[in-house]
């Protein structure tokens, strides 16, 4: 069975506007987030995309992005939350390490990159095996380039749609 999975970002967020470290804490979106998401759903409506099921991270940012982009049920998995950056959560991100991060926040409670990695691939795994054939997952930003990471040596498409504020992944 072909399988086609939408994968994006939650829209614009306060902790991004004040440059704030968000993992798996959560803060709501701002007017320009409800507008990207509004401009997701407008483009699934005009190419007439229709979800067969849709899943997102347990954050209320992810949830309040589909809520927006679709009014369809949908299944809230912990598997697909962000990155816990353990004790630098709602700390600037002017203290974040130089990129790749790496195991840096699992000294100070967080994530290990492979584990985070890991359980964002496990969980996509498991959804791609339910028989729906169009999904939409609603996620966030590290969590959607470690599954493009995870998924970058296989087979598997991915076509990366931008326009303006938005992005959409799909596999």
């Amino acid at each position: 069975m072909k399988k086609t999975v939408y994968m994006m970002r939650h829209g614009q967020t306060l902790f991004n506007v004040r440059r704030k470290v968000q993992g798996w804490c959560d803060s709501p979106l701002t007017e320009l987030g409800v507008k990207q998401a509004e401009a997701a759903s407008i483009y699934f409506k005009e190419h007439n995309i229709i979800f067969d099921h849709a899943y997102s991270s347990t954050a209320e940012r992810a949830c309040d992005t589909l809520e927006i982009v679709t009014d369809i049920p949908y299944t809230r998995l912990k598997g697909l939350k962000e990155w816990n950056f353990g004790t630098f959560e709602g700390e600037s991100e002017d203290l974040n390490p130089s990129l790749p991060y790496g195991n840096f926040f699992a000294s100070y409670g967080g994530e290990e990159e492979k584990a985070f990695q890991k359980r964002v691939a496990d969980t996509c795994e498991k959804i791609m095996e339910e028989d729906n054939e169009v999904v939409l997952i609603v996620s966030h930003g590290a969590a959607c380039r470690q599954f493009m990471r995870y998924w970058q040596h296989t087979s598997i498409q991915a076509l990366l749609i931008k326009k303006k504020d938005l992005g959409i992944v799909v596999f």
